[in-house]
């Protein structure tokens, strides 16, 4: 594959969709070709899965069936969208990949580690990252910002993930930190509990590198 696939996580209110969009739009006026995606969602299908998913009225929904339809969802979005993508050269930013199932899944619901990596791998057929944000910030700050987005969104609540304990986002924060510790070479930990500018600017400056490692390799 010749594009580039990069990826942005953290705990939920951390601003990985805001610097997502900072990062597409400036890529974009520099002549990239982009692809900003999401998961769970990204396609059609994808999107109907999604909504399952988040929907707070289904509080009765297994472990096994949030793993197996994460899983379902990311199926159809890499070989529908994300892997044309690629193919084709375009620079792919996706909010949410993998690293999310680990962190809520493994670390957050406590599940198997091996197991949702192995879920995972069979659904993406492989796909891995080749560069990951990861905004990082405290677990009662992204609480805070979730509680302020529910508010000024009228007529939308948390979704059915964002409502769970604080206990279980921190577990999800921790897993987080375990991800970047055993990726060192693609996962990097953005303090996110800076001015947007500031963060936008540390992630600027190392796509441009990633770029011009890609472009001359």
């Amino acid at each position: 594959m010749n594009g580039i696939f990069i990826t942005f996580e953290g705990p939920d209110g951390a601003g990985k969709t805001t610097q997502l969009k900072r990062l597409a739009e400036e890529l974009k006026e520099q002549g990239y070709d982009i692809l900003v995606t999401r998961e769970p969602g990204g396609t059609v299908i994808s999107d109907k899965i999604r909504s399952i998913i988040l929907d707070p009225a289904h509080r009765e929904m297994v472990d096994q069936a949030e793993v197996l339809l994460y899983a379902a969802s990311r199926a159809q979005h890499v070989h529908e969208l994300i892997m044309p993508a690629l193919q084709a050269g375009k620079i792919v930013l996706c909010d949410r990949f993998i690293d999310a199932s680990v962190a809520y899944q493994a670390h957050g619901l406590g599940i198997a580690a091996e197991q949702v990596k192995a879920i995972s791998a069979f659904a993406s057929s492989g796909l891995q990252a080749t560069c990951t944000y990861l905004l990082d910030v405290p677990v009662e700050v992204s609480l805070s910002r979730l509680q302020q987005r529910a508010s000024a969104a009228a007529g939308q609540g948390l979704d059915r993930i964002e409502q769970k304990h604080a206990a279980y986002h921190s577990r999800v924060r921790e897993g987080f930190h375990a991800i970047a510790a055993d990726n060192p070479a693609r996962v990097r930990v953005i303090d996110a509990h800076r001015s947007e500018d500031a963060i936008a600017a540390d992630i600027r400056q190392d796509c441009e590198q990633l770029l011009k490692e890609h472009i001359s390799g």
